[in-house]
């Protein structure tokens, strides 16, 4: 009998130990967060929701242990003197963390929002600034193409690449080398090999990487492609933070008001007092 009042005081004692460590780690983690206080910066309170619902469960579980090591006093040895209660301001906490965690939803969603509209324009603006550049660019290169030293410049380095080409194909030793070589990427030795077909294609080919428009169009498509890809990373990054961070401090939220108003009123705290028999 002796030995089981032991081990239950014990574990009693451990699990209300390990909760009180674990309740103050959240609280010591909570205050390291804070700094260095920003709370005008959205991007500051994006990052600390973050991080407080990640670690809202380390206090739960931690309230758990220690209303379980009380639970096991009350069963356990009733003439063992009773340690300090400290449930009335853990439950305090708990009302105050339920309530935090519930601002924290929509505060969270807003903030998200906001930032990923922000982040969106601001790739707007730059695929725009960049769409900009290559059309002054395009612009620049057409004038200089409009004159006949610009004209017979570009002539110039059309033959020059279409000799170079031939004469890679006409030498069957340099062509089955290059065809061998593995620091040649796989769509250069694809085009080769058109070409050893269909000699046109190479006219063609050339025709194309020499067209200032055409490489302009080409570039232009990347921008707004890689634009498209970003915003919609953007967007997706957003609803998942939205969905996994609200979600989470939603029902985090939950559980610690329940517990914290449900312990208060049975401690008698939420209880209104009693009405006073009316005067006769």
């Amino acid at each position: 009998m002796t030995t089981n009042r032991f081990a239950s005081g014990n574990a009693a004692l451990s699990l209300k130990v390990v909760g009180i460590i674990l309740i103050l780690s959240f609280l010591l983690d909570f205050f390291i967060l804070m700094l260095p206080f920003q709370p005008t910066d959205r991007g500051w309170q994006i990052s600390l929701a973050t991080a407080l619902v990640d670690r809202g469960i380390v206090p739960l579980v931690g309230m758990g242990m220690l209303f379980v090591g009380y639970w096991i006093d009350t069963v356990g040895d009733t003439d063992r003197p009773k340690p300090l209660d400290i449930r009335f301001p853990v439950l305090i906490f708990s009302s105050v963390l339920g309530l935090m965690f519930l601002l924290i939803f929509p505060l969270h969603l807003n903030n998200v929002r906001q930032a990923s509209t922000q982040a969106i324009n601001q790739l707007r603006q730059d695929a725009e600034q960049a769409e900009n550049q290559l059309q002054n660019q395009l612009s620049q290169l057409q004038a200089q193409l409009n004159n006949e030293q610009g004209k017979a410049q570009l002539e110039q380095i059309r033959n020059q690449a279409k000799n170079q080409f031939t004469e890679l194909l006409k030498n069957e030793e340099t062509y089955q080398k290059a065809l061998n070589n593995p620091e040649i990427p796989p769509a250069q030795k694809e085009l080769l090999k058109r070409f050893k077909e269909n000699p046109q294609e190479l006219e063609t080919f050339i025709t194309q990487q020499t067209d200032p428009q055409a490489q302009a169009n080409q570039r232009l498509t990347q921008i707004r492609q890689r634009r498209e890809d970003a915003e919609k990373q953007a967007k997706d990054d957003a609803w998942k933070s939205g969905l996994r961070i609200g979600m989470s401090s939603l029902l985090l939220s939950i559980g610690y008001i329940i517990i914290g108003w449900t312990g208060l009123r049975s401690m008698g705290a939420l209880q209104s007092g009693k009405r006073k028999p009316a005067a006769r």
